[in-house]
């Protein structure tokens, strides 16, 4: 497996032609395992001041619609997934999206992290695959930074030790003071929202078909959404522990060629966020990407003219793409 450095090696002797190195290593993840594969990368770790952008958004499903196009939804799909999270809205429907693509033969990659919402759309993969290094983390909604989970609490235990001993009316009032009725409201709405869409989505796809499934959803879901539970909204969840919850972990090392291929994936995806403007790319084994920079939008098909370069426009590619012809380089949330 080509590790960080000697990517980097290979990068340079290929002159920065970063586009051409992560077509080939998402190309040798499909070959391998026969499947489709779509990698969706963030790089909120590499430009933390691009801000939501980063985040799970509407325009996601631009790429990803644009880098299903073609494919051959018969054959499922692997999903390379880093993600911080962001929209609950845009997160449901771009699940429901997949599920209708691919009738629920999704397994999701999580080579390093995939926080939040990310967390929700493993969750509605038939399988998630996980390293020793991999971190999922809790899905309880966000207001601005505020969990409301957390609000929740905190609100209804004022309530009860008010109620049980009036003498706390001036402890608790600047507290409750904080937050209006209609932001109570919205904080149990966001909640059940989330809940409701986890335990759904395992549901119909990853524990179909298992008996006891209720009782393992449940499970899984107070660990993923109560606040209470997890402390912070940043916790990473390793793969250990994400499989002690109950979820359907598979491991990356069982694998050896499987976990080369994904962790080269990540190294290459992660030295392109690095050294180039894009901060969000929705690329396929084929070669199609959807990538996000600076002021535009850059699409790419797997094949194209010397030069040919058109932004928030999808080209229709006319020659096979060679080194020599390669493009340059290019709510509450959970």
């Amino acid at each position: 497996m080509p590790n960080w450095a000697n990517l980097l090696k290979e990068i340079n002797q290929l002159g920065s032609q970063y586009d051409i190195l992560r077509r080939k290593y998402v190309s040798s993840l499909a070959k391998y395992t026969g499947r489709n594969a779509i990698c969706y990368y963030s790089g909120w770790l590499q430009k933390p001041e691009v801000g939501v952008a980063n985040n799970v958004n509407d325009n996601d499903k631009n790429g990803l619609m644009t880098t299903i196009n073609r494919l051959d939804v018969s054959r499922g799909l692997d999903l390379v997934l880093h993600t911080p999270g962001g929209d609950t809205a845009a997160t449901e429907s771009i699940v429901d999206y997949l599920w209708q693509k691919f009738q629920g033969d999704i397994r999701c990659f999580v080579p390093q992290m995939a926080m939040s919402a990310g967390t929700m759309i493993a969750c509605s993969c038939k399988e998630i695959w996980m390293g020793k290094q991999s971190s999922l983390g809790p899905v309880d909604p966000q207001f601005n930074g505020i969990p409301a989970h957390g609000v929740l609490e905190e609100f209804h235990k004022a309530y009860d030790e008010i109620v049980n001993d009036p003498r706390t009316i001036p402890v608790w009032q600047p507290v409750i003071a904080k937050y209006g009725p209609a932001f109570i409201g919205e904080c149990e709405k966001a909640v059940k929202w989330s809940t409701s869409l986890v335990i759904e989505w395992l549901g119909r796809n990853m524990f179909l078909g298992n008996t006891n499934k209720d009782e393992i959803i449940q499970k899984i879901v107070t660990e993923l959404v109560d606040h209470s539970v997890n402390f912070a909204h940043n916790r990473h969840l390793s793969n250990t522990k994400c499989k002690e919850m109950g979820l359907n972990i598979k491991q990356l090392e069982s694998d050896q060629k499987l976990q080369d291929r994904v962790l080269s994936i990540h190294h290459i995806y992660s030295h392109t966020l690095n050294s180039t403007a894009a901060f969000k790319i929705i690329e396929n084994n084929l070669g199609t990407a959807y990538i996000q920079q600076a002021q535009q939008i850059i699409m790419q098909g797997p094949a194209m003219h010397r030069g040919q370069k058109q932004v928030g426009e999808l080209i229709t590619p006319a020659t096979p793409v060679t080194p020599e012809n390669e493009m340059p380089q290019e709510q509450p949330n959970n």
